[in-house]
């Protein structure tokens, strides 16, 4: 195939390279700089996996939701951050399958839903990581500190589950302000941010402070309460109690693995728009490629952690299979079969019970 080279001025070629790197990207062949990448991802392999996660997602978390409400009586601390995780999972699991629409037919859904489904993709990221951020708090106040304060007073958990759903909208909303559908020269239709002059100021805005408040602050305080509470337990020889935490290190292990990758390819795309690190075409169809599949990988996430309380949490299954005997799906019989769950906060009234 031949590829015809199109002398562009500097600002065009920025315009240009604004519509790269995110979901529903249209194809720029005609006009970049650049010959296109071949290694480009198969769309319709995209559409199955985003299929797969979406009801894998909408199956898995609402049998969190249902377990956790159900039982209000052994619910702890925990348990209400997880909740409120698995409706954010859960809010953008439904923007799926419209996600996958636009990766074949580009945005055909008007800019009021443009600004929605990206809301609700930035939203489900940072209240992710912001929720994961006070349980590592809470197990460190309760294991380190061994204080009941935040435990005990259980309406103080619902008003910081408040303020983590507002911070996360605040730092959604420069996404939700400047989204629209944008239908460039030979190409589809795109729901992407329109930043218009001085694009590489506004991007760096819009990447430097939600970046460093929505993921790299509480990713330290998460490391800090974490590695402080591993060793504590360690010091003390509570075996049981490493074991008891192992639901909560496999969510945030799992956490980190999706979306950490995406993160550091974008502090390399940042750099290299800011001419940091040289920029080549080699290096811009890497990147770009490296974006599409972190992305992916990101939105796995959202259908993971139900997945880790089935076969890693034994009192969420407990707790359903409770509730499928209540309503005669299965025999009481088989219920006592399975053994009493081994509650997170054993050693700790204050810390009671964790899926």
């Amino acid at each position: 195939m031949k590829y015809f080279v199109y002398t562009a001025s500097e600002n065009d070629t920025d315009w240009w390279d604004e519509f790269e790197n995110l979901t529903g990207t249209p194809p720029t062949e005609t006009f970049s700089p650049c010959p296109k990448d071949a290694g480009d991802l198969n769309k319709h392999a995209v559409v199955v996996i985003y299929a797969l996660v979406f009801l894998l997602s909408l199956l898995g978390n609402s049998l969190v939701m249902l377990v956790v409400l159900y039982n209000r009586v052994s619910r702890s601390v925990t348990d209400v951050y997880l909740l409120n995780l698995a409706l954010a999972d859960l809010l953008f699991a439904l923007t799926l399958p419209i996600w996958a629409a636009s990766k074949v037919k580009g945005w055909i859904f008007g800019t009021a839903l443009c600004k929605v489904v990206s809301l609700l993709k930035e939203v489900n990221f940072y209240s992710g990581i912001l929720l994961l951020a006070c349980i590592s708090i809470d197990r460190y106040l309760a294991i380190v500190h061994a204080t009941r304060t935040l435990t005990q007073k259980r309406h103080w958990v619902k008003f910081i589950c408040l303020g983590i759903w507002a911070l996360s909208l605040i730092l959604s909303l420069p996404v939700f302000i400047i989204r629209q559908v944008i239908e460039p020269l030979l190409s589809v239709p795109v729901c992407y941010e329109n930043l218009g002059a001085n694009t590489t100021k506004w991007r760096m805005v819009m990447r430097v402070l939600p970046q460093t408040f929505g993921f790299l602050v509480p990713l330290l305080v998460m490391l800090f309460c974490y590695g402080l509470t591993l060793r504590t337990l360690f010091q003390a020889h509570m075996g049981q109690k490493h074991r008891a935490m192992r639901v909560i290190f496999a969510v945030v292990l799992v956490f980190l693995l999706c979306w950490l990758p995406y993160n550091l390819v974008l502090v390399a795309d940042t750099l290299m728009r800011l001419q940091v690190i040289k920029e080549t075409c080699n290096r811009r169809n890497d990147i770009n490629r490296a974006l599409d599949a972190t992305e992916i990988l990101g939105f796995f996430h959202s259908c993971l952690n139900p997945l880790i309380y089935a076969f890693i949490g034994q009192k969420f299954r407990h707790g359903l299979l409770r509730i499928m005997a209540t309503h005669g799906l299965i025999s009481k019989e088989f219920l006592a079969k399975d053994s009493k769950p081994s509650f997170v906060g054993s050693f700790s009234r204050s810390t009671s019970t964790t899926l």
